[in-house]
């Protein structure tokens, strides 16, 4: 079973009116209300916060694959990339 926090929210009586006439008219809570656009809110939010991460354009001029890295593996490219550094 899952369990509750009890807690006092203050909104404007203009969307506590709406809410109950909702409420109401869909034969459910205030409570039952809230907690539905809370759930809304939260799952928005966080797909958002999960969005797909988009790696700003960073083109540079140049000449292309260097010759002696062609169909060379990650250990010969670490070691040109550190040739001549000491």
């Amino acid at each position: 079973m899952a369990s509750h926090m009890k807690t006092t929210i203050h909104i404007p009586d203009s969307l506590f009116e709406e809410a109950k006439k909702i409420a109401n008219r869909e034969k459910t809570t205030l409570k039952a209300l809230v907690e539905e656009g809370l759930r809304k809110v939260v799952l928005e939010r966080d797909e958002a916060g999960r969005g797909e991460f988009k790696l700003r354009p960073a083109s540079f001029k140049g000449q292309g694959l260097n010759p002696r890295l062609e169909g060379a593996g990650w250990d010969r490219v670490l070691d040109l990339s550190y040739e001549d550094r000491g």
